[in-house]
């Protein structure tokens, strides 16, 4: 039998880790992630005692399941030359594909969500993947702060603490997420690059970071540095890049950015200052910046 990755999106978040490890467990796949895990997503696999995923450089002449993401821009170098058997995704869908394939997408609040409504009873039967899933749906709905949060994602979450062993989820949580918002001793090129996607809008390539941030004094104090490093990406071929300082106490996201401020004010409606603006809240990347900044590129 052919080998099988399951691997999710560049700058991996827990969903895309965690649900890369939990569907090629289920599957006998073979885990794999692109690059190095955040502070939050190592926190996770140690809790649970689970390997960390190996690293796969190019997906070339390889078989390959997608998760967390379906747009080229996300997806491993080589993809082109791979054979994508599956993807299981809740983000926009963004994809064309010469061949027919299983593609699973859910207007959901996390990929692990959909991955524990189809495998339940084998989730609740192992503690250390149902803690994962878990995690996964925690971090992705901010502890359902979101607006992407769904109804589903709130019951398979009670579900999946009940099998991990986790009494208190939103303590938890909690935990898990302040891992992320501890900025110290991280230079700005880090802290922006720890969750950053590349997204095509009309033609257009556009960078979106995402920190989230326990309180934004810290991010604040970076603000010019912030700036000046999305401009020196931003001449990497870009035409335009943010970086959201998402407040996960407050319920708000400091949007910075590089490129056209009419566009800014276009999409969120008020004048930014500085290369900034304050977007009260504002959590989700997909569900609150990328529609906005995607109908203002168009």
């Amino acid at each position: 039998m052919d080998e099988i990755y399951v691997i999710g999106h560049k700058n991996p978040d827990t969903d895309s880790i965690c649900s890369a490890i939990v569907y090629a467990s289920l599957k006998g796949y073979i885990p794999a992630r692109q690059g190095e895990l955040n502070k939050e997503t190592a926190f996770v696999l140690d809790y649970f005692k689970v390997p960390v995923p190996q690293v796969l450089e190019s997906g070339e002449g390889k078989k390959l399941v997608c998760v967390d993401h379906n747009e080229a821009s996300q997806m491993i170098t080589g993809w082109d030359k791979a054979e994508i058997v599956e993807i299981i995704d809740h983000h926009k869908i963004n994809f064309n594909y010469g061949t027919p394939i299983y593609f699973h997408s859910e207007p959901i609040g996390c990929t692990a969500t959909i991955i524990a409504k189809q495998n339940q009873e084998a989730v609740k039967a192992n503690p250390a993947l149902a803690g994962l899933l878990l995690s996964a749906i925690l971090s992705d709905t901010v502890i359902f702060k979101s607006p992407t949060a769904t109804g589903e994602d709130r019951a398979m979450a009670s579900l999946l603490a009940e099998a991990s062993g986790i009494k208190d989820m939103i303590s938890f949580g909690i935990e898990l997420k302040t891992k992320n918002a501890d900025i110290e001793g991280r230079s700005v090129e880090e802290i922006i690059s720890s969750d950053f996607k590349d997204f095509d809008f009309n033609g257009k390539k556009i960078g979106i970071g995402q920190i989230e941030v326990a309180e934004s004094g810290g991010i604040e104090s970076k603000a010019k540095e912030i700036v000046d490093s999305l401009q020196s990406l931003k001449q990497s071929g870009y035409e335009a890049v943010f970086f959201m300082a998402t407040d996960i106490i407050k319920g708000g996201t400091r949007l910075f950015f590089v490129g056209d401020p009419v566009i800014v004010e276009k999409a969120f409606g008020a004048k930014p200052e500085n290369n900034a603006i304050y977007l009260p809240g504002v959590m989700s990347r997909k569900k609150q910046i990328v529609p906005n900044l995607e109908k203002a590129f168009s």
